[in-house]
């Protein structure tokens, strides 16, 4: 019976032992947890610095860099007819043939690269840069009022279309369908704005006139450059396209780019109470970049007096895009991070980071959800 006894005293002693142990590590934890976060909790100076610094880390722009250069090195070669594929290289560079048959292509990707500088002031230099290619003139005069119409299946049912035509400037993303959806999205165009993988469907498509004009033949169209072997289809596209076919200034790309991934970062901190140097743990960050939806935004901040924005958001059951049956929102996009810049620029124009320091002053912006 002592033995018996003995042993259950010796079990509970073991049990509150592991209970004492548990607990320990458990306080442990937390208590070292809540000093790490101090700094985010108590110096946003610091948490905002830190936002910024890793901001400017993009490994994509490297291996789009590393593209470019490579291009460029097998077009100046007179002895090259093929491209050895390597892991920063897209499968489309497999023959130097179609390039090494363009004649500005060497000149075009080699300005573009060396141009690929940050500069946060270049959004006021979007207005002279873009709008007298836009409407052949000499105008510099910024549009009066400006819709930039997302895709989001929010847009179905929403009655927008004639407040969106009453615009003086519209522009619409990746080629999105209207008709049949006039009611809800309108029908006026004046600017395409559209990433180079999706004029590269448009070559792929018909390679002799590359159509991609589902707003008409006379709508101009603006891309940003995806991929550096993309300046091939620009190249084709251009030759016989009639309306302009502008590419995004280079130093902006890396402006949209650092705004997003500052927000992302953001929201990652905020949400998780983790540390802003954990975000690579959960995004790809040589595929993570900013929506066409996004860049087509801050092209409307910088050429126009007033913007609205329809089709920016998400409700639940809604359609990602109110044109397709899609629902699955992209890996590479952070859609949230990219709403809360909106509504900065909306109602904290004075906050929006990199662009308050470039002395622009952001336009009257109105979000239509």
């Amino acid at each position: 019976m002592a033995a018996s006894t003995s042993i259950i005293l010796r079990m509970k002693h073991s049990f509150l032992l592991f209970i004492a142990i548990t607990a320990f590590f458990i306080l442990k934890t937390l208590f070292f947890r809540t000093l790490a976060f101090q700094p985010v909790l108590f110096s946003s100076s610091a948490l905002n610095a830190t936002l910024f610094r890793l901001s400017a880390i993009d490994p994509g722009e490297a291996d789009l860099r590393k593209q470019a250069e490579y291009l460029l090195e097998a077009y100046d070669s007179q002895s090259a007819t093929s491209l050895p594929i390597h892991k920063h290289q897209p499968r489309s560079l497999r023959s130097a043939q179609p390039f090494r048959s363009l004649p500005d292509f060497s000149r075009l990707l080699r300005q573009w690269f060396l141009s690929k500088r940050y500069n946060p002031r270049v959004i006021s230099d979007l207005l002279p840069l873009y709008k007298p290619l836009i409407t052949k003139t000499n105008s510099t005069h910024p549009y009066s009022s400006c819709a930039v119409v997302g895709n989001s299946g929010i847009l179905l049912n929403s009655g927008h279309g004639n407040l969106i035509d009453s615009h003086d400037f519209v522009i619409r993303l990746n080629n999105a369908r209207i008709n049949g959806f006039h009611a809800d999205v309108g029908a006026k165009t004046n600017l395409s704005f559209i990433n180079s993988n999706i004029l590269h469907m448009c070559a792929l498509r018909d390679r002799t006139h590359c159509s991609c004009h589902p707003y008409g033949a006379s709508t101009p169209i603006m891309i940003y450059i995806c991929q550096a072997i993309h300046f091939v289809e620009y190249l084709t596209c251009n030759s016989s396209h009639k309306s302009p076919l502008l590419i995004t200034d280079p130093s902006f790309d890396m402006l949209c780019s650092r705004l997003v991934k500052y927000y992302s970062l953001k929201r990652f901190v905020e949400e998780t109470g983790r540390w802003p140097e954990e975000w690579s743990k959960t995004q790809d960050e040589r595929m993570f970049h900013y929506s066409s939806g996004m860049q087509a935004v801050m092209v409307a901040v910088g050429m126009c007096e007033r913007v609205s924005l329809f089709g920016f958001g998400k409700k639940a059951n809604a359609r990602h895009h109110y044109h397709t049956n899609q629902r699955a929102e992209l890996d590479l996009h952070d859609y949230e991070a990219e709403y809360a810049l909106y509504r900065d620029l909306a109602t904290r124009p004075q906050d929006v980071p990199f662009v308050k320091d470039s002395g622009f002053k952001i336009p009257p912006i109105v979000l239509h959800l």
